[in-house]
């Protein structure tokens, strides 16, 4: 985290809440757009903004409860196989986990009218709309900086009295930079001959490694309210409200070992090479809740064509952060051969901030064939460069633009655009086969990908990841009997990425990176009654 996010927000009225400020990086991390649903939502690839008749519609296209002629009570669980995987000049790093999720459970109520208006319908549903579930662990070596020297490059000019930690002074409760004060207790940054300048402990000649591993954890989960009518079975209208409750947690180390190291001898009150050694440890948990709006309308201009659109709000979150970070460190000067090490730590935090999430809007066509055959497309249009934020104001309860973060959305992401295309065939009255395709295209600017423009994080976690495309390939299977059905889906989706230990500054552009990939292979099953 850098100092220039500490002068926009005003520490005097925040307190320790504001080294921790959120940042752009969390407003993407914690606001993904994926593949969930039903299991013939997820077999057609999602492609549902015209076809509507289904649960997931809520989460959509509210439209598509005008479709309904009947009433509908289901619910849809998954099966989640994970694997990740990352990869450096050094080393491959593989890993993975299986995990369940109830995702979906929807009731929608049918009142057939006659007249122009021919029906309305209702509904309410309960939807996981994504997870957070991730793994990650990544070995460079060796290293050409450390991040000591990014702390020290970005901390001089700040008088080291307004950094040290003593009985009478907490400098994370006085405006200090929370990286920096922690960097500077432990010794991971010392004064260079003056007051104000600092010294990383990598120089000419040092030779180290880095490691980092994090387990991250969470969800979005979305509870639903729709009305929707169908007008002359020509135009199906919807309204839905969305109330929004998310979770997100990480766990995080990140450290260094270093020979020939620029480290402190305290005896000696001077800097000479040694060996160095160092944990960052991070705790964070994010949690909020919030609502969004969203309006839809689905065309029938030909009994076998339906053309749909929909928009979606932003969902306008309030948000709960906290967490803490530690240093352990070990220092070793060649002069003295004594270890200096000790475990220095943050204190915990805990302060609000208000988000509003990107808008969604979307449109798709799609056409019935024979009477036995679906074809779907859709296009979505998603604005991550709308985000905003904001954080604490002057007084209690009040909130204030986060003007550099705002900007800092503006700079790394642009609007993502998705593509989604469906098939169904019906076999028989009683069994159908499905497939379908879903693209979503990354929100990354390249300057942020490619790592020509630095990087702002929060608190004392310096790391990010940035991924690119993501690729959504599912089938499905369907069986009727009666009122009652059962859908299968399986998905298989794809995402790599570039992950980064600390952002590359001044002249030092290979900081720790590697390639990162995830990827889900998705059993998903829904049931139900039609009647």
């Amino acid at each position: 985290m850098k100092s220039r996010i500490l002068s926009a927000i005003g520490f005097a009225a925040l307190a320790t809440a504001g080294a921790s400020a959120q940042s752009a990086i969390d407003a993407y991390n914690i606001t993904p757009v994926q593949l969930r649903g039903t299991a013939r939502f997820v077999g057609m690839g999602g492609a549902f903004t015209s076809l509507g008749g289904d649960i997931s519609s809520m989460t959509q296209n509210p439209a598509g409860l005008g479709i309904y002629r009947s009433s509908d009570l289901g619910l849809t669980f998954s099966i989640s196989p994970r694997s990740y995987s990352s990869k450096t000049n050094f080393s491959d790093w593989k890993d993975s986990e299986t995990r369940a999720y109830f995702d979906n459970f929807g009731y929608v109520g049918v009142q057939n009218l006659s007249g122009t208006l021919r029906a309305i319908q209702w509904g309410v549903s309960y939807s996981r709309v994504a997870s957070f579930d991730r793994l990650a662990s990544n070995y460079n070596k060796p290293t050409e900086t450390s991040l000591s020297n990014y702390i020290a490059s970005y901390t001089n000019g700040v008088n080291s009295d307004d950094l040290l930690w003593d009985d009478s002074y907490n400098p994370y409760a006085n405006g200090a930079d929370w990286l920096s004060a922690l960097a500077y207790n432990s010794f991971m940054i010392s004064n260079d001959g003056s007051n104000d300048s600092y010294a990383g402990l990598y120089q000419n000649g040092t030779n180290g490694d880095a490691l980092y591993n994090a387990r991250e954890r969470g969800y979005i989960d979305e509870y639903n309210i729709d009305i929707a009518g169908n007008v002359s079975d020509v135009v199906y209208w919807g309204l839905g409200l969305g109330i929004v409750d998310m979770s997100y947690s990480s766990e995080s180390n990140y450290s260094e070992s270093m020979a020939n190291a620029l480290v402190y001898d305290r005896d000696g009150d001077i800097l000479t090479s040694g060996n160095a050694g160092f944990n960052l440890y991070n705790n964070r948990y994010i949690s909020g809740s919030g609502v969004n709006l969203k309006l839809g309308v689905i065309v029938r201009p030909e009994e076998w064509l339906r053309i749909g659109v929909a928009f979606h709000t932003p969902t306008w979150l309030h948000l709960n952060h906290s967490g803490y970070g530690e240093v352990s460190y070990n220092y070793t000067p060649d002069v003295t051969n004594k270890t200096n090490s000790d475990t220095k730590y943050t204190p915990d935090y805990s302060y609000a901030s208000r988000l509003t999430t990107p808008w969604r809007i979307m449109v798709g066509a799609s056409a019935t064939i024979a009477g036995q055959a679906i074809l779907s497309l859709d296009y979505e249009r998603v604005g991550y460069d709308n985000m905003k934020m904001k954080e604490q104001g002057n007084f209690a309860g009040t909130f204030v633009e986060n003007t550099f973060a705002n900007t800092d959305i503006k700079d790394y992401y642009q609007a993502a655009n998705i593509i989604r295309i469906g098939a169904e065939y019906r076999i028989n009255p009683s069994f159908s086969i499905r497939a379908g395709y879903n693209w979503q295209g990354t929100a990354v600017r390249n300057a942020a990908m490619n790592s020509t423009t630095e990087i702002y994080t929060s608190g004392t976690d310096p790391s990010y990841t940035f991924y690119g495309n993501t690729n959504n390939i599912t089938v499905g299977a369907g069986y009727k009997y009666k009122s009652w059905y059962i859908d299968l889906a399986y998905q298989h989706s794809h995402q790599t990425g570039t992950f980064r230990a600390y952002t590359p500054f001044e002249n030092y552009k290979n900081t720790p990176s590697a390639e990162v990939s995830t990827t889900l292979n998705n059993i998903v099953i829904s049931t139900g009654f039609r009647f």
